[in-house]
């Protein structure tokens, strides 16, 4: 979950998006209530406000003004979160829910140049206070802390790039006067005349630790980087610049570093290796003369190219940077027949460690070097790699982008199939692309047609002959004619009408069918819908109307297959469409026609139902009557329904 003032997500597909009024401000970052699925944040400092997925309008959502300004909300997994005061008073969210209007005590004292550190327990609710030792010209930037048999440990960072460690009991039933916390030296980071800025601190496990800063020495320009520390041997384990700069958190998760770098939002995977003196050392000694430039164990969403923040396994790392190696020199200049044998010899190695990372890099690199270079495009090898699926929009943004300049069709509906997270502007990009491409083109097109075989003749036909038929489910061309329903179901031959016929080749169908599969957000596909011309709405509405009236027929509905369009999808973007064009959809004297054929086939579709529903009574009625359990060998009765 993000929460920014004036920032929005660009190349990632959000599953929500919410804002307040243009007046207002989101003072407090919105968290997750694990236990009932609703989320929570505060506005203008006293506004809590507690929403669901299904809520659009934050102004309609619920709402409660505090007494006292809230600072963060804490969300904790197993339990209700907790909200904290800018006055450093604590309270559970529902106590806070039931008197919203409650007097808010403050807890932090004014004293001037003291640092306190203020322990609280809930239930029942007990206050300690804590007073750091005095250190001369020099103070804490960030803390992190952990409980273990009842001892709540601190380990504070402080500008002189040192970080400290203290220890408090938990076992105190009674408030105490105030306790001065003396603290023991755990690591030393940096030389003197060095000022470490903007700091985080976070634990890895019992013997590393993890700091993001900026170091701040008079003849050098500040630089921050992201730095993992052994603590046991006092040794720097590896480290990264970050010349983009931070906002100075870090988030650590499942072995993952989260941090901003300018304007995007890294992820980084890491792993410390068991704790021992020729580690430390032999890692230390890595560090500075090779960089740790490991590949195959670095995830950026956006510059998967940049070097490891990782500590893998002793044993790993010279097969890691083998294999970096390799797959830079067929990334730069080889040819693409080289490039094809070397990625057959590197995919019958599926089974190596960091796998899909390592195809991440790779696929980047291609795509790299296909934006540099016009007449470099690896086809072949960029199917190849997305077929591994393990990749995402995510992992390699560009990739789309460049098979629509180049107009790969088939590549782009893999990608649309495969990948999870297509934000709605490049879906909307492949379908303009899509609708614009004439079927005579799309001829011997590689496109996997398994969605479209089901309900069109890959061998094309001027006349379409359709023979003696029991309809299913009800439907008959006659229902779009009358308003009636007690027509044959078993139609006489004839040649089939225009709108029967599917508007667009089967190649094209199987490339919208792709569309219609897609995952979105409705709030944030209408807008790029838009973009479509007038005659690409007539098509697109011209083809959910036949796979519509297709659908019908059929007892189930759906068509079979995984990869063929359900009839709520395609009613869902037939909705989509009407909503983002309807004037000039009113307004066309060519879609007039397909409105009208619309309107009467789905009368005739709620007729039918109506009919089933007047029906509905009498079958369960035959339900619930009983039948004797031995009828002989051979009966006849009648039921009668009253």
């Amino acid at each position: 979950m993000l929460t920014e003032q004036n920032r929005k997500v660009s190349d990632q597909k959000p599953l929500g998006c919410w804002s307040v009024k243009q007046d207002q401000t989101i003072t407090c970052p919105a968290v997750c209530n694990f236990e009932t699925g609703e989320y929570i944040a505060v506005h203008d400092d006293k506004v809590l406000r507690i929403w669901k997925d299904e809520d659009v309008n934050l102004d309609k959502v619920f709402r409660a003004t505090l007494t006292a300004d809230v600072y963060r909300i804490h969300s904790v997994p197993h339990t209700e979160p907790l909200v904290l005061f800018k006055g450093g008073a604590v309270r559970t969210l529902d106590a806070l829910l039931a008197a919203p209007q409650q007097e808010i005590e403050n807890v932090i004292s004014d004293e001037n140049g003291n640092y306190f550190v203020y322990v609280q327990k809930v239930n029942p609710n007990i206050l300690h206070k804590y007073k750091l030792e005095q250190e001369e010209s020099f103070h804490p930037l960030s803390f992190t802390a952990y409980t273990k048999n009842k001892i709540l440990t601190l380990l504070c960072l402080y500008s002189n790039g040192c970080v400290y460690k203290l220890l408090m009991s938990l076992q105190q039933r009674v408030p105490e006067e105030e306790q001065i916390l003396s603290k023991s030296l755990l690591l030393k980071m940096v030389v003197s005349d060095t000022v470490l800025k903007g700091a985080s601190l976070a634990i890895l496990d019992k013997d590393h630790v993890a700091v993001l800063g900026c170091l701040d020495s008079p003849p050098n320009i500040a630089k921050e980087c992201l730095s993992i520390w052994n603590t046991k041997f006092q040794t720097l384990q590896t480290s990264k610049e970050l010349p983009q700069g931070t906002s100075g958190q870090l988030w650590c998760y499942g072995e993952k570093f989260f941090l901003t770098h300018g304007k995007v939002l890294t992820v980084i995977v890491y792993k410390c290796e068991t704790s021992s003196l020729a580690t430390a050392v032999g890692k230390l000694k890595d560090t500075q003369t090779s960089g740790m430039r490991t590949v195959s164990s670095y995830v950026n969403w956006n510059t998967l190219q940049e070097e490891d923040l990782a500590s893998p396994h002793a044993q790993q790392s010279v097969a890691a940077k083998t294999e970096s190696k390799r797959t830079v020199s067929f990334r730069d200049d080889s040819s693409q027949h080289d490039i094809e044998e070397e990625l057959r010899q590197f995919l019958s190695n599926a089974q190596m460690s960091d796998f899909q990372a390592t195809v991440g890099y790779i696929i980047t690199g291609l795509v790299n070097r296909c934006k540099t270079e016009p007449t470099f495009y690896p086809r072949h090898c960029l199917v190849q790699l997305i077929q591994t699926q393990g990749l995402s929009y995510s992992l390699c943004p560009d990739l789309m982008a460049v098979a629509l300049d180049k107009t790969d069709v088939h590549l782009l509906q893999l990608c649309l199939q495969q990948f999870p997270d297509v934000p709605e502007a490049v879906t909307c990009a492949c379908l303009k692309s899509f609708l614009s491409i004439s079927d005579d083109s799309l001829q011997g097109t590689n496109v996997n047609l398994d969605s479209v075989i089901s309900f069109i003749d890959i061998t094309p036909n001027d006349q379409v002959e359709k023979q003696t038929e029991t309809v299913q489910n009800g439907f008959s061309s006659a229902l779009m004619e009358e308003d009636s329903c007690d027509i044959q179901l078993t139609q006489k031959p004839h040649v089939v009408d225009t709108e029967e016929l599917c508007p667009v080749g089967p190649q094209k169908a199987a490339l919208l069918n792709a569309i219609l599969h897609s995952a979105y957000s409705e709030t944030f596909l209408l807008p790029h819908l838009k973009d479509l011309s007038a005659q690409q709405v007539i098509l697109f509405l011209r083809y959910l109307q036949f796979l519509y009236i297709k659908c019908s027929e059929k007892v189930s509905t759906d068509f079979p297959g995984m990869l063929s369009p359900t009839i709520n999808q395609i009613m869902d973007w037939m909705c989509l469409l009407l909503d983002a064009h309807f004037t000039v959809v009113v307004m066309l004297p060519e879609a007039k026609g397909l409105l009208f054929s619309l309107h009467k086939f789905v009368r005739a579709q709620v007729r039918f139902c109506s009919e089933l529903n007047k029906i509905e009574g009498s079958l369960q009625e035959l339900q619930r009557i009983k039948h004797q359990k031995d009828f002989g060998l051979y009966s006849i009765e009648m039921l009668e329904l009253v």
